[in-house]
């Protein structure tokens, strides 16, 4: 039987976003959301896959009701040095890659170019609590927020 690597102290880190979440959220008018608006959000994250894997399902509420599903999975890649974020949502898009970030500090950043041009998400990581943020791009160089929001350990 091959011997597998145990996963590494940056696989570790995952473990930061693992556990049930609540936040709210301002989504910026944009092409995709006009006007706009606050939504809620319900967020249940596990380390999975002998702990080289976060597995993330997010659920987001508008006006009472279920408005947009995501399954996220987050690792780190230790050839390439990189975080990786794989997105599936009720909006049915396939992702032709992964996002691709770094940990700054208490920042994980990630970052995607595809169709739609370019796009950033960053996790500021604190005590029990993190802020996110979804930012798009046409050039890569001047960047609109199309989401954050605030979100608390439950």
């Amino acid at each position: 039987m091959m011997h597998m690597q145990p996963p590494s102290a940056d696989h570790g880190r995952l473990r930061a976003l693992e556990g049930s979440w609540t936040g709210e959220e301002n989504l910026h008018p944009s092409p995709w959301d006009p006007k706009g608006g606050k939504a809620g959000a319900t967020i249940t994250s596990r380390m999975d896959l002998d702990g080289f894997w976060l597995v993330t399902d997010y659920i987001q509420t508008r006006d009472g009701k279920v408005s947009y599903r995501g399954h996220g999975v987050h690792g780190f890649d230790p050839e390439s040095r990189a975080y990786l974020m794989y997105w599936f949502d009720s909006m049915g898009s396939v992702p032709k890659e992964p996002a691709k970030g770094r940990l700054d500090g208490q920042r994980l950043v990630f970052a995607q170019e595809g169709p739609m041009g370019h796009s950033r998400y960053t996790y500021d990581l604190q005590e029990g609590r993190y802020h996110f943020s979804i930012e798009h791009s046409q050039d890569g160089k001047s960047w609109a927020t199309f989401m954050d929001g605030t979100y608390r350990r439950t």
